[in-house]
Parts: C-alpha cells; sequence; structure tokens
C-alpha cells in the first residue's frame, strides 16, 4: 500500500511538470510568431469626415493587441523622395491578429468612414520573429 502511494504521488508529479512544461512550450510557440504591421498610407480628403474615425480606430484595435507605432508624425527623406501622403502604422502579434482585428464588425464600420473620407492603400506586412 506504501509503494502505491509513493508512486501515486510520483505520478502526480510527474504529470505536474508535464502539463507545466506543455504551457511553456506553447507560449515560446506563440511568441515565436512573427509580428505583423497594418500600414495605411493616406491623403484625406474630407477632414471632418475623418474625425470620428481618428477618434474611434484605437479602440477597435486595441482588444486584438494592436498599439500604434507611427502616428503620421515628421518624416525626414535620408535618399529620393520623402512621401507626400500621411503614414500610420500598427503592430499586432500576429497577422492572424492583424486580420481578426481588420475583418471585426467593429472595425468594418468604422473603415467605411475612412474610406469615404481619405483616399487610403492599406496592408499588412510581416515582420521578423523574436529571438
Amino acid at each position: 500500500m506504501k509503494n502505491f502511494k509513493v508512486m501515486a504521488i510520483a505520478l502526480a508529479g510527474l504529470a505536474y511538470f508535464a502539463a507545466g512544461s506543455c504551457r511553456v512550450m506553447a507560449s515560446d510557440a506563440e511568441s515565436a510568431a512573427p509580428p505583423a504591421y497594418y500600414v495605411a498610407e493616406f491623403e484625406v480628403t474630407d477632414p471632418e469626415g475623418m474625425k470620428p474615425y481618428s477618434a474611434q480606430v484605437e479602440s477597435t484595435f486595441k482588444p486584438y493587441g494592436g498599439h500604434f507605432i507611427v502616428r503620421g508624425g515628421k518624416t525626414i527623406s535620408l535618399e529620393g523622395e520623402a512621401p507626400k501622403r500621411r503614414r500610420v502604422v500598427i503592430e499586432f502579434a500576429s497577422v492572424e491578429k492583424a486580420q481578426a482585428w481588420y475583418n471585426s464588425a467593429q472595425y468594418t464600420e468604422l473603415r467605411k468612414v475612412r474610406q469615404r473620407s481619405a483616399k487610403t492603400d492599406v496592408y499588412l506586412i510581416e515582420g521578423v520573429p523574436a529571438r
């Protein structure tokens, strides 16, 4: 009976450590996914019409882990001509997170405001995985 208890405790400990190892490996796999960058280049054609978009867009991507990397700001040309259009870059943990935000009901409605109020080019760029 004593051997049975020792064996049961040993197996329980082994199961506990194995489960912990799986969680660590899963979180490592998630963190190894490359980040994604949503890039929008736009020329505002209706500044008043664009105000609701500017005021609300951040609240649509924060639940997906997105955050601004660039939001307009000064552009300095180092070679060639500096782009004339405004740029926004939003970082996400993965392409999947960025696409989930872009296709969300909340952003789909707000996106219509941007499309009416500006000429835009929008794309995702996959970044380099963290090392």
